[in-house]
């Protein structure tokens, strides 16, 4: 989340998905049997996706041997459910877009789940592509505040980064095309600037500012979207302040 409060949104997202760090193995499981399954692939050198999502479970201190076993299961190798994808949208308090990514073996479960969730937070379930608009994939590595700006905008232009973008707390996101995400992260991190975070998101392309009133309300149906079991990634427009978030 781009912004003023953008590392007060990120802290608050890592402390929720910390929480519930068995469910996050699980999701990384699904993405990786799915990334696998899809393109018949399991080498992750030429398998961009299944590559992400691997560094990110490694990041979270998955095993090697869980990794493996995942791969496997896409590849036939091991039994395992068969999951569909399935993007829902809608709007959350204070008019803020969300868009909540899921991977399910049960279609109509998981659609009641999301429903309610967004009903029991004041939010409203919308139709295919009602906000998705708003949003465009995009790969985003961030840097905290006090980094040298300048250094970052010649080594991010040298690794072919798509724009540099300076946040008003002075943290710094550079950004990439989807495909050339993780060309531009190895080509940082061997100039000697590892991100603090990184990922392929849904980037908004607007935010909206959501004020003390919706905030609580906008925070409890992030939570209750990114607890269900079929989840695997939440996005959303919504850009709370530091200030608000320490008066909840």
């Amino acid at each position: 989340m781009a912004g003023h409060s953008k590392w007060a949104n990120i802290q608050h997202r890592k402390n929720a998905q910390d929480s519930k760090r068995g469910k996050v193995f699980t999701r990384f499981i699904r993405e990786i049997t799915v990334a696998t399954r899809m393109s018949a692939n399991g080498d992750p050198a030429t398998n961009p996706r299944l590559r992400l999502v691997i560094d990110k479970a490694l990041s979270a201190n998955m095993t090697k041997d869980t990794i493996e076993r995942a791969i496997k299961r896409g590849l036939g190798g091991e039994a395992g459910g068969n999951y569909e994808e399935i993007r829902y949208e809608g709007y959350g308090p204070g008019g803020s877009a969300v868009m909540v990514d899921c991977l399910t073996d049960s279609r109509n479960r998981t659609a009641a789940e999301v429903r309610h969730a967004f009903s029991k937070c004041n939010g409203n379930l919308g139709t295919s592509n009602s906000v998705a608009f708003q949003f465009n994939e995009t790969g985003i590595l961030s840097y905290l505040t006090n980094t040298n700006e300048d250094a970052i905008t010649d080594a991010a232009i040298e690794a072919g980064a798509a724009d540099i973008i300076v946040n008003d707390d002075l943290s710094i996101d550079v950004l990439t095309e989807p495909h050339s995400y993780a060309d531009v992260y190895d080509k940082m991190v061997q100039a000697g600037f590892k991100p603090d975070e990184s990922e392929v998101t849904m980037r908004a392309e607007n935010m909206v500012n959501i004020e003390l009133d919706d905030a609580q309300m906008m925070i409890k149906l992030l939570d209750m979207l990114e607890s269900l079991d079929d989840t695997q990634n939440v996005y959303s427009n919504a850009d709370i302040s530091e200030d608000v978030l320490n008066q909840l």
